[in-house]
Formats: structure tokens, sequence, C-alpha cells
């Protein structure tokens, strides 16, 4: 994974640089995200990194309110499906049910990118599957990170035109881990 200007710190050994995908859409989003975020940063052997803006976006393939959606970068030592398994914890914290696909959500938390690893189990496939296909992941990512390349997939920047006509736009507000 090429990485743009940000985030810049050198890693420590042994861990790796990730991407999670937050989203709400239900409840007080900014504080659900904010909360989330917070816990992340706090998660074991993991560093927060950096966070994109935040984006309101229209659910895609689905009804419901529109959602708020960000991504953070982390630094972390935890395995993959270790990691996963503290991103449903969290959702379930935040009352993440799961009625049908594509419900609305309290809390979506998503593995997008783990290091240069790609990944394919019955619980998690790294690259996200459908990272390249939604300008609620794109957009956030490439300004974290804007020459992102991915496994796979390469140069993120050349998805772009695919998803100009999903509905979305970048707020003037940030979240806090405070």
């Amino acid at each position: 994974m090429t990485m743009g200007p940000a985030p810049a710190q050198i890693m420590s050994q042994g861990r790796s640089l990730v991407f999670i995908g937050l989203g709400a859409n239900l409840g007080d989003l900014t504080q659900t995200l904010s909360q989330a975020l917070a816990r992340l940063a706090a998660l074991p052997e993991t560093r927060l990194q950096a966070v994109s803006g935040i984006y309101r976006s229209a659910p895609v393939e689905a009804d419901g309110p529109d959602y708020l959606n960000a991504v953070a970068c982390l630094e972390t030592a935890l395995a993959p499906l270790d990691l996963l398994d503290h991103l449903q914890s969290l959702e379930l914290a935040h009352g993440r049910a799961r009625p049908f696909f594509n419900a609305p959500r309290t809390l979506d938390l998503d593995l997008l990118l783990y290091g240069e690893q790609q990944l394919q189990t019955e619980r998690l496939t790294v690259p996200h599957p459908r990272l390249q296909q939604r300008a609620f992941v794109l957009l956030p990512l490439l300004e974290l990170a804007p020459d992102l390349a991915v496994p796979g997939l390469g140069s993120l920047q050349r998805f772009l035109p695919a998803v100009a006509d999903q509905a979305i736009a970048r707020l003037d507000a940030a979240l806090s881990t405070a």
C-alpha cells in the first residue's frame, strides 16, 4: 500500500497501518462516531494516526436516513481477526442490530485495509470488497492518503469517476476523541 503525505509517522516493528470506515445513520450521529473514534484510539496495542473529515451520504442500496461517515487510520499490532472482534464489540456496545441486509445502523465499523495484506476468510475480506464502489469510503480514505494504492486494485484515484454520481458532502465539523 503506497501512502500519501499523511499519516507520515514511522511505524514500530510488528505493527500495521490499518484504515477503518466509520458510519452511522441512527441516533446522535456525531456523538456516536466521536465515541467510537475514542474507543478505537484506546484499543490495546493500537495508536490513532489520523482521521478524515465527516461526510454526509445517502444510503447505498438501502433506505433510511442519511449517514455520517469518516475514515480513521490506526497503527496496530492486533491481528486482523482480533481487530475485527474489537470492531464488532464496539458496534454491539452502541446498539448495532443486523435485522436485515443493509439495515440502518447506530454504528458501522468496517476494516477497509490492513497494511499490505489480502485476506479472505469466512468472517473477513481485506481489502474491503466494495471500498472502491463507495464514495463514502473513497473520499475520506483519499483525504487521508491521496496516493493510496491498494493490493489487487492499484490506485484508488482511478475509481473516483465511477462514484461521482453518489450523493455525498463533506461537512465542516470534525470528530473528537475527547
